[in-house]
């Protein structure tokens, strides 16, 4: 198996037509469901087993949840036309202190899809002026749209996904 490329170790490239914005969230509301299917029937023991640091299966859905927050203050930042996005907490300390593998699965499920539901119900009420604002993502130093963010977003969960998937 080809080992995955580290989140931080991604480059993103957002020259894209905003007319893909549909499809992106179509992503974004398919993550829920895909989660939830990847989780299905599995133990806790399979759920929450750790290898070494890495997170355990249940600490990466957990760690979706702990970002939602982050992905609504930056379209409150495009709402804004700030010239930088929020930055995220590099060492993760929300995820770390949540402590995921305590709480059932379907709780961790229910608070992730109500989160995204409201986050893509914010997105999808912009028209193509606001989705094409654009301003500096403090990370990866370039220029990102709305659009692009919410594209970037969805990689996000892919990764994780991807990640957990790995962990079965």
């Amino acid at each position: 198996m080809i080992p995955q490329t580290r989140w931080m170790d991604r480059k993103f490239n957002f020259e894209f037509p905003i007319g893909h914005f549909p499809i992106i969230v179509d992503r974004l509301l398919g993550t829920p469901a895909r989660l939830e299917e990847l989780t299905r029937g599995a133990s806790a023991v399979i759920l929450t087993k750790r290898r070494g640091d890495a997170w355990s299966m249940q600490e990466h859905a957990g760690h979706l949840i702990d970002l939602e927050e982050l992905h609504n203050w930056r379209i409150d930042d495009y709402i804004a036309n700030a010239e930088m996005l929020r930055g995220w907490d590099p060492a993760n300390s929300k995820t770390y202190e949540a402590n995921h593998n305590a709480r059932p699965i379907g709780e961790i499920l229910d608070q992730f899809r109500r989160g995204r539901k409201e986050f893509v119900g914010r997105l999808i009420n912009y028209d193509e002026r606001v989705l094409s604002r654009s301003a500096l993502h403090p990370r990866l130093k370039i220029q990102m749209r709305l659009v692009d963010m919410a594209f970037f977003v969805a990689e996000h969960d892919d990764h994780h996904l991807a990640r957990m998937r790995g962990l079965m």
